[in-house]
C-alpha cells in the first residue's frame, strides 16, 4: 500500500427527510467537484424548526480525499 496525503474540508448538508438523507446529500454533491473522496466525520447535527416540527435536518460533515 502507497502513503497517501489528504486534504479535509468541511460542509454542511441539509434535508427535510432525515439527517441520513443530509449525508448522503452532502458527500454526492462534494463528489460532483472533488475526486478521491476517502471518508466523512460526522461533526455536528443539528436542525430547523417550524412550528414545533423539524423542517430540516442539518449535518455538519468533514470530508477526507486524497490529493493527486
Amino acid at each position: 500500500m502507497s502513503d497517501h496525503v489528504y486534504k479535509v474540508i468541511e460542509i454542511v448538508g441539509s434535508s427535510t427527510k432525515s439527517s441520513d438523507d443530509a449525508i448522503h446529500q452532502a458527500i454526492a454533491k462534494a463528489g460532483q467537484s472533488l475526486h478521491n473522496l476517502d471518508w466523512f466525520e460526522v461533526v455536528e447535527t443539528r436542525g430547523h424548526i417550524v412550528d414545533a416540527k423539524v423542517a430540516h435536518f442539518q449535518v455538519k460533515l468533514k470530508i477526507g480525499f486524497r490529493l493527486d
